[in-house]
């Protein structure tokens, strides 16, 4: 799963369990913020990524990722989530503590920060 698509679920999870709205994602990997707008929630989902400039809309779990134009799944269940990248084939999971989000990619096999 590349970093923007890791950084956009991060960001989704993030506004979706803690049912708030933030302008931006913190990437501790690329030690960057990364600017978001739009809605999020449990049963809608219209963001906005201004580092790639695309949407990523949908209605959980199902979402399109306009920027790659391929589907991503991201089940919420708690303060976990879960799902399947169709760009990179591979899936993904996570959790959300507060404003931290840990998300375990799969296709790399690491574990990645996130602060929103």
């Amino acid at each position: 799963m590349n970093a923007s698509t890791r950084r956009a679920v991060a960001y989704i999870a993030g506004g979706i369990v803690a049912q708030f709205s933030r302008s931006h994602v913190y990437d501790h990997d690329a030690s960057e913020h990364f600017a978001f707008s739009g809605a999020v929630g449990a049963t809608s989902c219209n963001t906005y990524d201004h580092d790639r400039g695309c949407h990523i809309t949908g209605s959980p779990p199902q979402l399109y990722d306009h920027g790659n134009q391929k589907h991503l799944t991201l089940d919420v269940k708690g303060q976990a989530f879960s799902g399947y990248d169709f760009d990179s084939q591979q899936h993904f999971s996570g959790r959300v503590n507060g404003s931290s989000i840990t998300l375990y990619d799969h296709g790399d096999g690491a574990h990645h920060n996130y602060s929103i």
